[in-house]
This record gives C-alpha cells, sequence and structure tokens, in this order.
C-alpha cells in the first residue's frame, strides 16, 4: 500500500498565496477527482507536489510513503514513484519519444535495455492508447496534435509505472475514442494498484473511471469532498 499524503499545504506563486490550507491523501487504487473552476489553484497544487521550482510551498508538507518529500528535488520525488501528467506538454526538438522513455525507464529503474528489448517491451501498451509504433521515431511532443500529447502523457505513466500518479486535465481536447483509450490504461495501471489524483472538469470522464473521492477546490480550499454525486451535481448545477 502506497499513499501521497498532503498535509496544510499552502503554495504561492511570486509571492502571491494560491493554494491556501489543502489536507487529503492518496492510497493505492484510489481515483481522487480534483475539481473546481479556472484560476481554484488545481494546477498550482499539482506543480508543488512534483516540485516545480516557480511554487514555493510556504506551510504545510508533502509525504510518500510516509517520507517527507516537502524539499526534494523533483527527479528525487520521481524516484519516490510520484508520476506528473501535465496540463501543457512540451515539445523537445531532437529528443525522440523512444530515446526519452529508454532513458527515463532506465534512469528510473536501474534496468540496462537495449533499444530492441525496450520497444518490445512497451509495444503493448503503445498499441493499448490507439497509437502507432512509428511515435517512437518522432521528436518528443514535436509536431503532435493536443490528443496526440495527452495519450503521450499517459504512454509514460504506463511504462514507468509510477505508485501514484497525478494527471492534470489529461482529459482535455481528447476525443471520444482517445478519452476511452486514456481512461482504459490508467484503469489497468488502477487495477495494479496505481494512486490516481485526477485534475478535470468533465464528468464524461469520471463515468470511465468512477472516482472513489471528488474534491471540489475555490480559492485556494477544498470547500466541498464526497463521491461521484458531487460530480454530478456540479455537472447539473455548476460550482455556483
Amino acid at each position: 500500500m502506497h499513499t501521497l499524503e498532503i498535509k496544510n499545504l499552502h503554495v504561492a506563486v511570486d509571492g502571491k498565496e494560491i493554494v491556501k490550507g489543502v489536507n487529503f491523501s492518496v492510497r493505492s487504487g484510489q481515483v481522487h477527482a480534483l475539481m473546481g473552476p479556472n484560476g481554484s489553484g488545481k494546477s498550482t497544487l499539482a506543480n508543488a507536489l512534483l516540485g516545480h521550482p516557480r511554487y514555493t510551498i510556504t506551510d504545510g508538507k508533502i509525504f510518500m510513503d510516509e517520507k517527507d518529500i516537502t524539499a526534494e528535488k523533483t527527479h528525487l520525488r520521481a524516484k519516490a514513484g510520484v508520476f506528473l501528467s501535465m496540463q501543457y506538454p512540451p515539445s523537445v526538438a531532437g529528443l525522440n519519444v523512444g530515446q526519452f522513455l529508454r532513458t527515463a525507464y532506465q534512469e528510473l529503474t536501474g534496468l540496462k535495455v537495449s533499444v530492441q528489448e525496450f520497444h518490445k517491451k512497451i509495444k503493448a501498451d503503445i498499441a493499448q492508447l490507439g497509437m502507432d509504433a512509428s511515435l517512437l521515431r518522432r521528436g518528443l511532443s514535436e509536431g503532435f496534435s493536443g490528443g496526440e500529447k495527452k495519450r503521450m502523457e499517459i504512454l509514460q505513466m504506463l511504462v514507468l509505472e509510477p505508485k501514484i500518479a497525478i494527471l492534470d486535465e489529461t482529459d482535455s481536447g481528447l476525443d471520444i475514442d482517445a478519452l476511452k483509450a486514456v481512461a482504459k490504461g490508467i484503469s489497468v495501471m488502477r487495477e495494479k494498484g496505481l494512486g490516481v489524483l485526477l485534475i478535470t472538469h468533465y464528468t464524461r470522464f469520471l463515468e470511465y473511471l468512477m472516482p472513489d473521492f471528488v474534491h471540489v477546490m475555490s480559492d485556494g480550499k477544498i470547500i466541498r469532498e464526497g463521491g461521484q454525486e458531487v460530480a454530478r451535481e456540479i455537472e447539473e448545477q455548476g460550482y455556483d
């Protein structure tokens, strides 16, 4: 059983407090949905959990499996088992997808695998997401559509097998087929014990994933918590 625990977390950006005392825990096999209007602090929280240098933790703690990782560098949080799928994945010219994934896998696991062995290993993951193996030769997210970038983020998750995944609007910009493929990839990992913190605006995605908990964030604070019924109420009534 693995746990990411957030205790009274306060986060500032450029000296302005954005996250104002958030508390909750994500455990193995659980899906937590984090919802809220734009500007409520959801992405700030996600970035702070992975140690983005722009986001300053001014109070509170982050624990991964009871270890305090509040001040850890991003790569050490990743090695501890925390993964972030970014809202706006960057493109990196000159670095192809296959090189990137293989290097990340070897760095995280300490295992050395040949290019051929690695491509064979991830072939099923690529197919599961409805992607073509030719993407391994493309530049990282270079020329990718929005949907391809989001599937690429989930492919990274499948390859790296984290303990806890933070998915920041992974469903944004996906057509229905891509949405189903991404949801299936997340569900497969959930069955293996992955804990998920899913930031989303859309209840359709939650219908495929059936979250255990729904948290509603506003003005940097969690203002409501519950189950799937909370998401349905938001769809019907909005945040107001």
